[in-house]
This record gives structure tokens, sequence and C-alpha cells, in this order.
């Protein structure tokens, strides 16, 4: 039996994406860290929206805007082979990759990379942190969350149904040793929408 392969999707809890970001992902699109979008630039320099997306997004690979939050989902190997293309497309087309060959490579590269972040039940939720380290590279922490069993749920308004979010604190980290506080879930069930950066 072929085992199920896994994925990230962007999800939406609340509308605070669409004005914290420079855009935002629609719900249910295929994403990714995206961090290499950073890699070129001058990151003391980037402010407001720019560098909220810089700290918690996660790529989308339709709109190419930014999600506070993936979930776990399962993936076919034709959506798989989908959301590769997708971005390896927009590797040409926006981020400067001289071949669609080369693109693809990178492509299957971060894909491969979402996949590892994916390995969790599926409805997971993950949250993403990233900053710049002492050495100025970029560094990257991951915290998940997982819906509550069915006696525990709490309905609230999102874009993946009515579940309740419980912080997975048995989840491991990425070897930053940081789990960082990334997001106020409880705030978002509650109705409290995060503050656009303006650092």
């Amino acid at each position: 039996m072929t085992p199920t392969r896994k994925l990230l999707r962007t999800i939406r809890l609340d509308a605070s994406d669409t004005f914290v970001f420079p855009r935002a992902a629609d719900p249910g699109e295929w994403a990714i860290p995206g961090t290499f979008l950073f890699w070129d630039q001058d990151l003391a320099a980037i402010a407001g929206r720019e560098k909220q997306a810089f700290r918690a997004g996660f790529l989308g690979l339709s709109s190419f805007g930014w999600s506070t939050l993936a979930v776990v989902s399962e993936v076919t190997g034709d959506e798989r082979a989908s959301a590769i293309e997708s971005l390896a497309r927009y590797l040409v087309a926006e981020a400067g990759a001289p071949t669609l060959d080369l693109a693809r490579a990178a492509a299957t590269d971060e894909i491969a990379y979402a996949e590892e972040l994916a390995q969790h039940p599926v409805q997971t939720l993950v949250a993403l942190h990233r900053k710049v380290a002492a050495d100025g590279d970029i560094s990257e922490q991951f915290r998940t969350f997982r819906a509550a069993d069915a006696h525990r749920a709490t309905a609230m308004p999102c874009s993946a149904g009515a579940f309740a979010v419980v912080d997975d604190d048995s989840a491991p980290d990425n070897g930053a040793g940081e789990r960082g506080d990334t997001i106020d879930l409880a705030g978002l069930v509650a109705g409290r929408h995060p503050t656009p950066s303006r650092e």
C-alpha cells in the first residue's frame, strides 16, 4: 500500500491576513515556507507588511500571497506535480530562474521541504516564525497545533470547518531550540486581530 502523501495548505482563521500581508493567499492553496524570497533582500530595511510576511508568512502556490497558518493535508501525485510546476513557472517569471528545468529542480526541493514539515496528522496547524540570526542567516522556527478531540471541540469561523485548536507540545522543533510566540491562536478564536508591524 502506497504511503499517504501530505503537504501544507494555506488556511485562514479570520480576515487578518488580508491586511497584515502585502498580498494574502487564498485559503486552500498548496503552501511552502517561501523563505528563499528573502535571501537577497536587505532585511534591515524591510518594514510594515513586507516585514510581517518575512516574520510569519507561508507562501501560497496559486496566488503567491502569504498566509499566517498552514494546515497538513493529503496530496495526490497529480496535485504535487501541479504545485511544483506552478512554483517553477513563478521562479522563472518573478525570481530570476534562468531556465524552467532549473526552476523545476528548485521547486521540487521546496516541495520536498514542505512535505517534511507536513509529517504530522492531517489537520495539524503549522505556524512559522522567521528571524535574522546573529550570523546574519535567516532562521526558521515552526510550531504545530492539533485539532482537539471531538468532545473538546469548540466551533470557530474558519476556512477548515469547526474545530478547536490545542497547542501540540509534543511536536519537535526544527532544531533551532525555540518555539517562539508566533501567533495568538486564542486571540484569533476570540476575534482579536493582530496589528501589522510598523517597524
